[in-house]
């Protein structure tokens, strides 16, 4: 290797831990911001669970530091999702020197799109899954049983699905970029339909608690977004190339 060619793989380097830090840091200070919030935020995690609960039952915690430990954890996790922007700007900013004018003009509406796709994962966990989920579970079982989930355990439960639907809701993104790069089509796609159907609902079982109404739940999203990502796709995949033959 060249001096030259050394020069320039530390200088990446460099500007890479650069980039690392500052991504490290946005997560941190969201962190310091939030974190004496952080008994509401659970709270606000928690709601679809506790007014699902039956009259006079509430969570409960069964380690002594869990009252503490519980709501710091998810708090460090919101830090983490509320910086995603941030995130990718900062991976943004190290690829995009690399990249083409015509590849630039593609990426920019993709990165922005995978953020709102990523939140809106999230969301729909929220706002429509959790209340399901949640009220079909706390309305079976004996009567002579007293639920009261334990917070940590609940936490775990919510994360997981939270994780699950916003990475599944890139599916779209994921789609363009396949098709845009040429590792597969449009038309290729299209033919594994019936293989998608069924790799929706193996995915939706790893990623989902073990419970066949959570992993309905995802993976018919996950269908609904494989056909809105063929349909993005097919328009996407003909730019790049009417670009670079006008370049």
């Amino acid at each position: 290797m060249s001096q030259a060619h050394q020069s320039g793989f530390i200088s990446h380097l460099i500007e890479l831990r650069n980039r690392v830090m500052k991504a490290l840091l946005s997560i941190l200070l969201i962190f310091i911001a939030l974190v004496y919030f952080a008994n509401d935020i659970y709270s606000f995690v928690a709601s679809p669970l506790v007014s699902s609960l039956p009259e006079n039952s509430t969570m409960i915690a069964t380690d002594v530091t869990a009252p503490f430990f519980a709501p710091f954890k998810l708090t460090l996790f919101v830090a983490l999702f509320a910086a995603i922007p941030m995130i990718l700007h900062q991976v943004w900013s190290f690829i995009a020197p690399g990249l083409y004018q015509h590849e630039k003009r593609m990426l920019i509406p993709v990165l922005f799109s995978s953020i709102v796709l990523f939140y809106a994962g999230i969301a729909f966990c929220y706002f429509v899954v959790l209340p399901i989920v949640l009220g079909f579970f706390t309305s079976v079982g004996p009567d002579m049983m007293t639920l009261s989930p334990d917070i940590s355990s609940y936490l775990s439960f919510a994360l997981k699905l939270f994780f699950a639907f916003g990475v599944a809701f890139e599916i779209p993104v994921a789609i363009m970029l396949l098709c845009w790069s040429g590792a597969t089509s449009t038309q290729s796609l299209k033919e594994k339909r019936p293989y998608m159907v069924v790799g929706a609902f193996v995915v939706a079982m790893f990623l989902t608690p073990p419970d066949v109404l959570s992993q309905t739940l995802l993976a018919i999203p996950m269908l609904m977004l494989f056909e809105l990502g063929l349909l993005l796709a097919k328009l996407y995949t003909k730019a790049p190339s009417e670009k670079e033959a006008n370049e």
